[in-house]
């Protein structure tokens, strides 16, 4: 799966991680749904700081596109909830 982190750049997750991606995403979801910033800010930061360390960066010629579209680190709580909602941004 890849991953893209807004202005950051695109991140190549292996399967076996993708589990705990969802459970991230999930997270930052309940936060959203809570309306809780704190909360989300911590949630939305585990998730980038998981898809950093997990995630092997991909070069910058890459042309495939990316599975997931991350909003960018410095989201509002108010941005995130019209991506984070429902099934969050990986559904399933």
């Amino acid at each position: 799966m890849i991953v893209r982190i807004s202005t950051e750049g695109q991140y190549a997750i292996e399967g076996a991680d993708e589990d705990e991606l969802n459970r991230l995403d999930n997270e930052a979801v309940a936060a959203c749904s809570a309306d809780d910033q704190a909360h989300f800010q911590s949630a939305f930061g585990e998730l980038l700081d998981f898809v950093r360390t997990h995630g092997k960066l991909v070069d910058d010629d890459h042309l495939g596109g990316s599975d997931l579209i991350l909003p960018p680190a410095d989201v509002s709580l108010e941005e995130a909830k019209a991506e984070f909602s429902g099934e969050g941004l990986i559904p399933g």
